[in-house]
């Protein structure tokens, strides 16, 4: 029997109503179908103490949810495909759940923006022929790994697709940081806080502090302060296979948030490091990719300029 899962956005009746709706269709047509909410796949804001929270665990127990231990139960390899419906905060949710099986996604947009999306509801029965018979294109988009250290020791980890932010906490300074790039000499930094983004983040939080549009199909990185404290300091890209490694050179404790919807506290003698994840995102496409149609469409990139009206003799 194939299996097919559904992850929606539960705060959204149009969601909710969509999902009962193709689970009857799929069953109707033999398959098996699992259901889940987005939520499962938010790990929230974890407050750390040094990784000291581990006192307050049993012995042999971690204090930080492993990549792999959310994956769904029966979100698996026999799994043919997931259907995701809400918008972005809902997509990004559904790869940390999916995306270490390798499951590929299809992103039905019930949200706003829906950057990250392949179809609306409005076109969601001509999706699902091209589901059943198989003829669509998958697209794979980089992941990042996101680690919270300290000394050796694992304190907090996520998946990543579009970027990682760290930053002050609010009404704290400035925030210095040693940022390292794979065998290069590190370099201070000194902004309100940094991002580490993605091609697919590229044109999330990292486009709107002025870091540059990278395509998809582009092996790169990009690191962009926020409000730096320096002409000098600008957004740099960088090999995908670099390892990055940001060490807090100020006193403050600072936020980590991954993908807006992940992340813990970041104190002094932690450190955070970024590096590919060894598994991609799946993006069931129902037609060849058109990234610069994408660009057009939702962020008015590439638009003709509007004419002139004809100077007029004012009397």
């Amino acid at each position: 029997m194939p299996k097919v899962g559904i992850i929606y956005n539960d705060s959204k009746p149009v969601a909710c109503r969509t999902t009962q709706e193709l689970r009857q269709l799929f069953e109707a047509a033999g398959w098996e179908v699992l259901a889940i909410d987005g939520q499962a796949g938010i790990l929230g804001h974890g407050k750390l103490s040094g990784c000291a929270l581990d006192s307050a665990l049993e012995p042999g127990q971690s204090p930080y949810l492993p990549i792999m231990d959310l994956v769904p139960p029966g979100f698996d390899e026999a799994m043919k495909f997931v259907i995701v419906l809400g918008g972005d905060g809902t997509v990004l949710s559904a790869c940390r759940l999916v995306a270490p099986m390798g499951i590929p996604i299809l992103a039905v947009n019930t949200g706003h923006m829906g950057f990250i999306t392949e179809t609306y509801l409005s076109g969601l029965t001509g999706a699902m022929d091209n589901l059943l018979a198989e003829d669509f294109e998958i697209e794979e988009r980089t992941t990042l790994t996101v680690s919270l250290l300290q000394g050796d020791r694992m304190c907090w980890e996520a998946l990543c697709l579009n970027e990682m932010v760290l930053h002050r906490e609010p009404l704290t300074s400035m925030c210095h940081f040693e940022v390292k790039i794979g065998r290069h000499a590190p370099v201070d930094m000194a902004a309100d806080g940094i991002i580490v983004a993605t091609p697919t983040g590229s044109t999330a939080y990292a486009l709107s502090t002025g870091g540059p549009v990278i395509t998809p199909d582009v092996p790169a990185l990009q690191l962009v302060p926020i409000c730096p404290h320096s002409l000098a300091s600008r957004a740099l890209v960088f090999s995908e296979k670099e390892r990055v490694v940001v060490t807090p050179a100020t006193p403050n404790p600072m936020v980590m948030v991954v993908d807006g919807n992940a992340g813990c506290s970041v104190l002094p003698d932690n450190r955070v490091q970024i590096e590919r994840s060894p598994y991609s995102a799946r993006f069931i496409r129902l037609q060849p990719p058109e990234f610069f149609r994408l660009l057009r469409e939702k962020l008015g990139w590439g638009l003709p300029h509007i004419a002139k009206p004809t100077s007029v003799e004012l009397p």
